[in-house]
């Protein structure tokens, strides 16, 4: 095997597009939230967006052990880090949606969301725990991501070993 299968390789980039549109929306929402702008519907979309990503983790996981993966590049050091990586950035595929549930559950979305009435929706989020991590976990991912896309640059413009082609639909 030289290239993951098709389904992973479209969950791999909808998965990213997914991320981006999570984030735009996050920022959105707080800046929104900021100027008592916010509304249910972002909170809604910003909700189902990141439950998406959960679910194409999940599936993506499922396939990846159905349909296996290709081997390593190489061997060493580097491979470990990229595979550590690898499990970081699932990780954070889990716990991001996670925190983002009990970030409503914990707050006053919830409320407003079950009121069906956005004048309940927080101007901030004090003493909320779970939006502080949320929060958190987004800087970690971005860093993961940046620390991800740096290493497939290196794969194919320093290394070109031809790497960034096992997560492309095009075909060998």
């Amino acid at each position: 095997m030289t290239q993951y299968s098709k389904r992973m390789v479209i969950i791999h980039w909808l998965t990213l597009a997914l991320l981006i549109a999570a984030w735009l929306l996050g920022d959105e929402l707080d800046e929104a939230r900021h100027e008592a702008g916010a509304t249910l519907a972002g909170y809604v979309i910003h909700s189902l967006v990141g439950g998406t990503i959960l679910l194409l983790t999940v599936a993506r996981l499922l396939f990846r052990r159905k349909d296996g993966t290709p081997a390593p590049v190489g061997t060493g050091l580097m491979d470990k880090v990229a595979t550590g990586i690898h499990h970081a950035l699932y990780a954070m595929l889990f716990l991001l949606p996670l925190s983002g549930v009990l970030t409503v559950i914990n707050s006053d979305v919830g409320k407003a969301l079950m009121a069906g009435d956005a004048t309940l929706l927080p101007k901030k989020f004090t003493g909320v725990f779970a939006h502080e991590v949320h929060e958190v976990l987004v800087t970690v991912l971005i860093v993961l991501v940046v620390v991800h896309v740096l290493g497939a640059i290196k794969h194919q413009f320093i290394m070109k070993d031809g790497l960034m082609e096992r997560m492309m639909l095009r075909r060998k």
